[in-house]
């Protein structure tokens, strides 16, 4: 089961008095198909660039994709289990999240989830740790680590005894 995540979204009411729109534990979550114990959490989605903050729709209850949409972002907290032993059938993993951006054979000798997004994403390691393995080389993130990933190849490797979870923001970027 996912970690409960509390969302607290701002806006303004029919006045244009600041309020909280939402104070809630986000409820959109999407258990990953094919990886057992990984878990999405969306908090929010835009889907333009500027951003338009007006409205109390629920812009974190749409369908969960991969990727943002052209001028969008998405704001996430993403759970990965430990690997030991653990089969990840990545082409259903992929499928669930929607994902256009799937692993090819070249990338499956790194790992079998080496993949790269059309974004630059912002994350943190909120608990846990895990390894972020490059097409050249690889770091070990700890809690507390920021990472900027630019749309470059990737895969995140969980090779500890406890889940690792990352709060992560997804900004459409052009693709390298």
């Amino acid at each position: 089961m996912a970690s409960p995540i509390r969302r607290i979204v701002t806006g303004q009411d029919s006045r244009g008095r600041s309020n909280i729109t939402f104070d809630d534990a986000a409820g959109n979550i999407l258990p990953i198909a094919g990886f057992e114990g990984a878990f999405i959490t969306e908090l929010w989605v835009t889907e333009e660039m500027p951003v338009d903050n007006r409205g109390d729709n629920d812009r974190g209850a749409r369908p969960i994709r991969h990727d943002p949409t052209p001028n969008g972002s998405i704001f996430r907290v993403v759970e990965i289990p430990p690997e030991g032993g653990l089969a990840i059938d990545v082409d259903a993993a992929f499928q669930s999240m929607g994902s256009h951006n799937r692993p090819s054979d070249e990338d499956t000798g790194h790992h079998p989830t080496m993949h790269f997004t059309n974004s630059v994403d912002y994350l943190i390691v909120m608990s846990g740790e895990m390894a972020m393995r490059m097409e050249d080389g690889e770091v070990l993130l700890k809690q507390g680590d920021c990472i900027v990933q630019r749309g470059t190849k990737h895969a995140w490797i969980n090779r500890g005894d406890v889940p690792c979870v990352i709060a992560a923001v997804l900004i459409d970027a052009k693709p390298i």
